[in-house]
């Protein structure tokens, strides 16, 4: 790799002037399964079949007339976070500021400029030089991938990395006067807050759509194939459609909170149940894909199971107990061992084997953490340096 500089975690949108990109890294398709998420390039034909329950991705199949996307948004110089008065006109606001930063991602077969796009998702401009943030699922296997921009610009795009680990992925762009828009912090948000979804549902033509609604819950597990799910996942009540997939999730200051992802169906319908990759893990990842090309996810070399307390005749969630090692990592360089129980990462609660996952997939591999066990059955802290999680099928 050369000597590019990626934004710092703490300052994800400062970025250097652009040098060559990465080749493109290989991608792993997504299988339908129970419970799953459904490839988009079935949901099509499939949207009004009984789903027991299932999240879908969210991109839109195009028509075969396909036209571009236009909009007579204006772009704006920066975006800074939005003064809430009233809930309508926090939506408002938020939406002006933020629709500029907003892209429909359009894939097909072909070269991408005379061929017309079969589907379509979204994405969110990360960084003023043309880094976008979007999802794996989008941009898997595409032949090209093109941009239209909120003020109709078109332009074609480079895979700079995927990572269907966490289903995110960032593409490249060579234009001027793009707008980013800014992260929140993931301690700032709470469940019951608002949360505003803008994308491009369907590939419509006319610009980004925006809904609202609130934050519904934190840390939800979606199944995605045999061997991976999705940990960590914000879920929304605020509608999100096909062709969405990509585009932001944000909070009443109008500041990123997630990438959108998938949507939840039953047999009645929609349910109201959106999902979204956090911030606190999209900023590791595309920082990563953006100076190496793949993600170092952080691997800390424990087989665990659910681990409980009884209380008063209860069983209760108190950690996730260590089974076994695996590999080579820090952590079989402290006094912890077999049958201890993790309890927290860096202060952080882990309740069970789903936050422990979650909680690594905001970290990256080399890094030191603080590990609070009951050794023994008396706490402890140790710390450990986290290994590089290894290719799995």
């Amino acid at each position: 790799m050369s000597d590019r500089t990626v934004p710092r975690d703490e300052d994800p949108r400062v970025a250097p002037p652009r040098p060559p990109l990465p080749p493109e890294q290989p991608v792993r398709t997504l299988v339908a399964r129970r419970r799953g998420v459904l490839p988009a390039a079935i949901i099509g034909g499939i949207l009004g079949a009984t789903i027991a329950m299932a999240a879908l991705f969210a991109i839109g199949v195009l028509p075969p007339q396909e036209t571009f996307m236009t909009s007579t948004a204006t772009t704006l110089p920066s975006i800074a976070p939005a003064q809430a008065s009233s809930p309508s006109t926090a939506v408002a606001t938020i939406a002006a500021r933020a629709i500029p930063s907003i892209v429909t991602v359009q894939i097909g077969e072909g070269n991408g400029r005379t061929d017309p796009a079969s589907a379509s998702g979204s994405g969110v401009v990360y960084t003023a030089n043309g880094f976008i943030l979007t999802n794996n699922h989008v941009v898997e296997d595409a032949g090209f991938v093109r941009t239209v921009l909120s003020d109709g610009r078109i332009y074609q795009a480079t895979v700079v990395g995927t990572d269907p680990v966490t289903d995110l992925a960032v593409i490249s762009i060579d234009a001027p006067d793009l707008t980013p828009l800014q992260l929140a912090n993931p301690s700032s948000y709470r469940i019951g807050d608002l949360a505003v979804a803008i994308g491009n549902p369907l590939g419509l033509y006319g610009g980004p759509s925006v809904t609202s609604g609130i934050i519904s819950a934190f840390n939800r597990e979606l199944e995605v194939t045999a061997n991976e799910r999705l940990f960590g996942l914000l879920q929304t009540d605020a509608p999100i459609t096909r062709g969405s997939s990509g585009g932001a999730l944000l909070d009443a200051t109008g500041r990123l909170i997630g990438i959108t992802t998938a949507i939840g169906l039953s047999d009645v319908g929609a349910e109201g149940l959106g999902f979204a990759v956090p911030v606190s893990i999209v900023q590791g990842v595309a920082n990563d894909l953006i100076r190496d090309g793949v993600v170092h996810h952080a691997f800390i070399g424990v087989q665990v199971e659910p681990a409980f307390e009884d209380i008063g005749g209860a069983q209760v969630p108190e950690g996730a107990r260590i089974v076994s090692f695996e590999g080579s990592t820090g952590i079989q360089d402290t006094e912890t061992k077999v049958g201890d129980i993790i309890t927290a990462i860096d202060g952080t609660s882990v309740i069970g084997v789903n936050d422990l996952i979650a909680l690594l997939r905001t970290h990256r591999a080399g890094q030191t953490i603080t590990l609070s066990l009951l050794h023994n059955g008396n706490p402890i802290e140790v710390d450990a340096v986290l290994g590089e999680r290894p290719d799995q099928p």
